[in-house]
């Protein structure tokens, strides 16, 4: 069933010439969404030294897409031992590496990751020896970590953060470095929204470029970090990665998007689990309803940046351009971002006869239509979506329970039945959506919405998650 199988089994004879006392076997992985399959994995100890010699057990869990695919790689502690959670180690056990985040086969092997592997524990060991009282709480952790399951969570863990945020109470950490990223972290700290901002850079090598920048100007209150647990107690997760593989097809694209969201939503989540988290990576809906699932968050604290930027740009528009103050009042841009999008209201006007009506609901249209010409030509910049993020944001932190439009799960509005997640005008707080606004009952506005639904459904049933 492996689709490398001559290049993953000269992998395994180098790796068990190097490391002779790994055990290999064929078991069953549990992924998070319940799928199953023969996996190989391995077993056995890698020395580090920490003042005494340890020897730290572990088991990595090879996909059958080796070695273009990174291991899963968990501690293995014995009864007597504890683990702590740090830097490249969660609760669970799972191990997180930058090895591991910038996978690259042919560069990347085996005993490359446990090289590295023993460098990090070196620097801060996973493993404590426990007392018979510790021993004994142990003993469901350990029960829940041989099943080898990702992402379930029905245990409930606890960072050991050792205080890093002490005296932040509104901290923000933006995934991802990239423009998009970096205009996140500058309009957050121009809008003075965080006490704190962790710009999470999961790039390869040392800071470069922007985050080079940050780093030469020391903008306050803005720190740098390639290590998840730097994000521990964040109030709002942004997510602006993308993936920038050599796809050949759409599909391979936000495929590319959904594998990099693996390695990400499941770990941010764990060190901030009351967080909010925003999504700003492409496509917004399909990304939106990726990390819902992978963080397991409810509904409500998984949102996406959506249509927050047309909708604000729609309404200066009509009161700024075309003079129509009453008409922005209720605007709102809804539904799929791209083309489909379409304007909506919340509430409308009421009018003496059906003639007076009906001559309204017409004036309105030609406005609104000229209004949304006019957004087709502006373009969505990093600068610009980066303001929308600190909007949002501040909302959030500072519990404004303002109106927004943003991508949230429409499942249940306008006869929508499938998962999936549209813009829709929503009031957000620390608890993220707080509640959906009625929009206006409009029969074609409404068939738009159920098609982009339909749309992105069919488009998300075709992904692996």
């Amino acid at each position: 069933q492996y689709k490398f199988r001559d290049l993953t089994i000269e992998e395994l004879k180098n790796l068990s010439m190097t490391y002779p006392n790994f055990t290999f076997s064929m078991n069953t992985y549990t992924f998070k969404d319940g799928s199953q399959k023969d996996l190989l994995n391995f077993s056995g100890t890698v020395p580090v030294k920490y003042g005494n010699s340890y020897n730290i057990p572990v088991c990595l869990w090879i996909l059958d897409s080796h070695p273009f695919a990174p291991p899963i790689c968990f501690l293995k502690p014995t009864a007597n031992m504890g683990i702590a959670v740090g830097k490249h180690v969660d609760a669970r056990g799972r191990i997180y590496l930058p090895y591991l985040q910038n996978w690259s086969h042919p560069k990347s092997t085996l005993i490359g990751l446990i090289k590295e592997m023993i460098a990090k524990f070196e620097e801060e060991l996973p493993l404590y020896s426990l007392s018979s009282s510790d021993a004994a709480r142990q003993s469901e952790l350990l029960s829940y970590i041989a099943k080898i399951t990702e992402g379930e969570t029905d245990m409930k863990s606890r960072s050991k953060t050792g205080g890093r945020n002490e005296g932040c109470s509104n901290k923000i950490t933006v995934v991802g470095a990239g423009d998009l990223g970096i205009a996140c972290v500058l309009a957050v700290a121009a809008k003075d929204v965080a006490d704190k901002v962790v710009l999470l850079d999961l790039s390869e090598g040392a800071a470069k470029g922007g985050t080079m920048d940050l780093e030469i100007f020391a903008v306050p209150n803005v720190e740098i970090s390639k290590d998840f647990s730097a994000s521990a107690d964040s109030k709002v997760v942004v997510v602006t990665v993308n993936s920038l593989g050599n796809a050949q097809t759409y599909l391979d694209v936000i495929q590319g998007n959904v594998d990099l969201f693996r390695g990400i939503i499941p770990a941010v989540s764990h060190y901030s689990q009351n967080a909010v988290l925003l999504v700003a990576s492409h496509p917004v809906e399909v990304m939106t309803f990726v990390s819902w699932k992978l963080s397991s968050f409810p509904k409500s604290r998984v949102i996406g940046v959506g249509a927050n930027l047309d909708s604000e740009r729609f309404r200066y528009m009509l009161t700024n351009l075309l003079k129509a103050e009453v008409l922005a009042k209720d605007a709102w841009v809804i539904g799929e971002q791209g083309e489909d999008k379409v304007p909506s209201w919340t509430s409308c006007n009421v009018v003496a006869n059906q003639t007076e009506a009906m001559d309204a609901h017409n004036s309105r249209e030609k406005v609104a239509n000229r209004a949304m010409e006019i957004l087709k030509g502006k373009g969505q910049r990093s600068w610009s979506v980066g303001l929308s993020v600190a909007d949002l944001a501040d909302s959030i932190l500072k519990d404004k329970r303002k109106v927004h439009s943003v991508s949230t799960l429409a499942k249940g509005c306008c006869n929508i039945n499938s998962e999936v997640f549209l813009s829709l005008p929503c009031i957000l707080g620390t608890s993220g959506v707080i509640e959906m606004v009625r929009l206006e009952e409009d029969p074609l506005v409404q068939e738009k919405l159920r098609s982009s639904a339909g749309s992105i459904h069919d488009l998300q049933q075709q992904l692996k998650l």
